[in-house]
């Protein structure tokens, strides 16, 4: 068996929920959600919608912001278990997620251990939001995803390894594709199913342990 390495998502897929939609859904102005409808259905790219939205939040909420995200954030079962036997195994995880850093953070610091986060950063030195994004598509992507999962995979990814993606959404449809095997709930899981993707449902980081040890041959 070639060496697993995970790349997992975040939003969705760490946590219960999309914490940029509930943010957005609690601090938005109205109308905020026709953007959400655009990256969906592919309209507009996943960095023009999530910097558009966050550009109509000022900065004066991000105290406000960060406690609402942190107290409404749920761990998806299962993730610290994942992550000890992840380590056990020698498995790399990596979180690769189109949230923004001011909030994982603070949401993920208790877990691990994580080889790596990788996700968008933010700055609130001006009026209103603005999301800068230190993970941009490398010259293979040209897809404009902001956070680009595939470059990030690309750049980690060691020789020959057997590539793991653990996601739910649109934002994680170009990782699916380079990967060897994909872990899938939700909108990605029925894109694996139309594309033939090999993958395998999960609502539990439990069903995820199970998966793996499936896939790769280890027992633990």
């Amino acid at each position: 068996m070639r060496q697993p390495v995970i790349f997992c998502d975040f939003d969705g897929t760490v946590t219960e929920k999309d914490n940029i939609i509930a943010i957005m859904n609690e601090f938005g102005p109205e109308g905020w959600d026709g953007l959400k409808e655009a990256v969906l259905n592919r309209t507009i790219s996943i960095r023009e919608g999530v910097g558009k939205m966050f550009s109509l939040l000022p900065v004066t909420s991000k105290k406000e912001i960060v406690e609402f995200a942190v107290r409404n954030a749920r761990i998806r079962h299962g993730f610290q278990e994942f992550l000890d036997y992840a380590s056990k195994e020698g498995i790399p995880v990596y979180i690769v997620s189109g949230g923004i850093d001011f909030f994982i953070e603070p949401i993920i610091q208790q877990f691990g251990p994580i080889d790596g986060v990788y996700c968008n950063s933010s700055d609130f030195s001006g009026k209103t939001i603005k999301i800068e994004w230190p993970n941009s598509c490398d010259d293979q992507c040209s897809n404009d995803c902001g956070c680009c999962k595939p470059s990030i995979m690309r750049k980690l990814e060691q020789t020959g390894a057997y590539k793991i993606v653990i996601g739910d959404s649109v934002t994680d449809l170009e990782a699916a594709k380079k990967a060897d095997f994909v872990l899938a709930r939700d909108y990605l899981k029925d894109k694996c199913e139309e594309w033939e993707i090999p993958h395998r449902p999960f609502e539990t980081f439990y069903d995820c342990i199970e998966a793996l040890k499936t896939e790769t041959g280890v027992k633990g």
